[in-house]
């Protein structure tokens, strides 16, 4: 681990994961979109999914020297959001960010075997155990019934890449169906590559048309605060309610995602459970922990019999 992230020196060969500023001699994998996994600058060659690539591109960096193959580089379906994807080389597998739960058009990721794991732990206390996709589904879908027969507009949130398209496919069967502007912008990115998702109008045009006045309708927006104009303008005007999607929502601990009127816990991440098993189907002989929990969850790991550490500069040196 260095400061500019996860590096790794094989056969002459230097491989940085998710670093924040890409290396002009070393091969840069880029795991996914997300603003927190993409570099700050272009700089060598840059290995990562096209679905990542174009997203990338459309949220205003673009990929110099991409490539999406390299002999001994294999790129594993990661279940986190579309082009996600982790990274199995030289008997090591890092997962980037992970889910082994289908989600929607999104496929759980179906874990390779490795020696060495290294794993995002985001959900890596055994309070994180999220309910089945049908079972949210199903209360969902009761509240903005609930909310339609008073003629109250309802606006599903979650981030704008990731679960702001789950939540479209799995809630798009409501009508009339809005987006926030930028949740339109990636969904249609997201149609162009390939996912279907059902159209609709982007807040801007239907506020404009004058739809949002007929009562009532369903939106899929971003994740923001209750102080953003844009909610405020939402509430005053037309009285809609928020509905927020987060793995933090039911914590005892963080309040993270309950900045809504109604919060569910739905993550593009492992919960607890599933992280546990997914170390175990590696069959990694030693794990290290990344982003999130990292000292109770390599503790919990050594308690089953799994040597895990948490990963810290240098912590790879005496092992790769």
């Amino acid at each position: 681990m260095t400061k500019n992230g996860i590096l790794c020196e094989i056969n002459d060969k230097k491989i940085l994961l998710d670093p924040k500023k890409t290396d002009s001699d070393g091969i840069n994998f880029v795991s996914h979109a997300h603003m927190d996994h993409l570099p700050s600058k272009n700089g060598g060659t840059i290995l990562s999914s096209i679905e990542t690539n174009k997203i990338a591109n459309l949220r205003g960096f673009t990929m110099q020297n991409h490539i999406e193959e390299i002999a001994d580089f294999h790129l594993v379906d990661s279940g986190h959001i579309l082009g996600s994807k982790g990274l199995l080389f030289d008997d090591i597998f890092y997962t980037g960010d992970i889910c082994t739960r289908n989600r929607g058009f999104l496929q759980g990721a179906k874990i390779p075997k490795c020696k060495t794991l290294i794993t995002e732990c985001t959900f890596g206390l055994s309070e994180f155990v999220f309910p089945k996709i049908d079972e949210l589904k199903k209360q969902v879908n009761e509240l903005i019934s609930e909310f339609y027969s008073k003629g109250i507009p309802v606006i599903l949130m979650g981030y704008q890449l990731g679960k702001a398209q789950t939540i479209t496919q799995l809630f798009g069967h409501w009508s009339p169906l809005y987006f926030h502007d930028s949740v339109k912008e990636m969904n249609d990115l997201h149609n162009q590559l390939g996912v279907s998702l059902i159209d609709g109008l982007g807040h801007s045009e239907a506020q404009k048309k004058g739809l949002l006045d007929k009562k009532p309708w369903l939106m899929v927006a971003p994740m923001m605060s209750g102080k953003n104009s844009f909610l405020r303008d939402m509430e005053s005007k037309y009285g809609a309610i928020t509905i927020g999607f987060s793995g933090w929502a039911k914590s005892t601990k963080f309040n993270f995602g309950r900045r809504t009127d109604y919060s569910f816990p739905m993550s593009d991440h492992c919960d607890f459970d599933e992280l546990v098993n997914m170390v175990v189907a590696s069959g990694a002989e030693k794990v290290y922990t990344i982003h999130g929990f990292v000292e109770e969850f390599a503790e919990h790991l050594r308690t089953l019999g799994i040597s895990a550490q948490p990963l810290r500069e240098n912590s790879l040196d005496d092992f790769i």
